[in-house]
């Protein structure tokens, strides 16, 4: 019955069910990083028109959003039971998209994922044939692994901002620090939605982090990944010329206090939901922080 609903749905209803699959303001954000990374920390922002025109950029992006977007898919693919239980308002797979439509998106997205960064390079390709391969893996398996998962998604994240310099080759290792940075808060909030999701994850056997150690463990693991997050701003300090991005991260040292009591006092699912969202704040915080370079 339920596949009749879905089969019977016409394409315009399904629009926003594959824009809700598919994570599109986290893919804005993708965008966006690379974007300002390529003016900002790359330069000289007084020509960002000339980025605005370089093809090659359109394509990396282009290319980094689409195996994101592949990745985001074929995770809720295999996540569906799961999610009935974390997350019954998001699931859009045999809700409002068909199975077989969900994956045939997905591959779709990594073939364009390819093909745009082949357009650039082979080398370029071969990363993004990656990240598909990876993400496929991180869904279907290494997620259910404590941190191994977790890892797998920060890196993920430092790559797609640190892609960008990859192809430039300016030598600022600016961009990398910044890479760094993405890579540590989207490790610590994969380990907080993994607490988050306790309930489902432990139904249905995946043995992550809280599952494995327990809440109070997990967040021990957490207290040391935000000590040596804030030590590796301290050290990065000493490196930065631009008073402004000097100051943001000294800003930046305020709110990760916050969070440690925040977390320190969370106990149920709504307060560590609320300790993932303001991760997030961080995350656009900091990508919008390369303004200030």
């Amino acid at each position: 019955m339920a596949g009749q609903e879905v089969s019977s749905l016409p394409f315009g209803s399904s629009l926003p069910g594959i824009l809700k699959l598919v994570r599109w303001p986290n893919l804005l954000m993708i965008a966006l990083s690379q974007y300002l990374g390529a003016i900002f920390l790359i330069g000289p922002s007084e020509r960002y028109l000339e980025y605005f025109k370089d093809l090659n950029l359109l394509c990396i992006c282009l290319g980094t959003i689409s195996i994101a977007a592949a990745g985001y898919i074929i995770n809720d693919y295999y996540d569906v039971k799961i999610d009935y239980i974390n997350r019954p308002e998001r699931v859009v797979v045999g809700k409002t998209l068909k199975r077989r439509v969900a994956m045939t998106i997905h591959i779709g997205f990594n073939l364009l994922g390819v093909l745009a960064g082949a357009l650039v390079s082979l080398k370029m390709a071969a990363i993004n044939a990656l990240a598909a391969t990876w993400l496929w893996a991180y869904s279907n398996q290494l997620k259910r692994m404590p941190l191994i998962g977790n890892l797998s998604v920060a890196l993920l994240s430092g790559i797609a901002i640190a892609i960008v310099e990859l192809h430039y080759q300016s030598g600022n290792n600016l961009v990398y620090i910044y890479a760094v940075f993405a890579f540590f808060i989207s490790l610590i909030r994969e380990i907080v939605k993994d607490i988050e999701d306790l309930k489902g994850d432990e139904t249905f056997g995946c043995k992550t982090l809280p599952v494995v150690f327990g809440t109070r463990s997990t967040k021990y693991l957490i207290y040391i990944l935000v000590f040596l997050f804030t030590l590796f701003l301290l050290r990065t300090l000493k490196g930065i010329d631009s008073h402004n991005t000097y100051l943001y991260f000294i800003v930046m040292i305020i709110p990760a206090l916050l969070f440690i009591y925040k977390l320190w006092v969370a106990d149920t699912r709504k307060q560590f939901h609320q300790l993932s969202s303001l991760l997030k704040l961080f995350m656009v915080s900091g990508i919008l922080s390369m303004i200030l370079v």
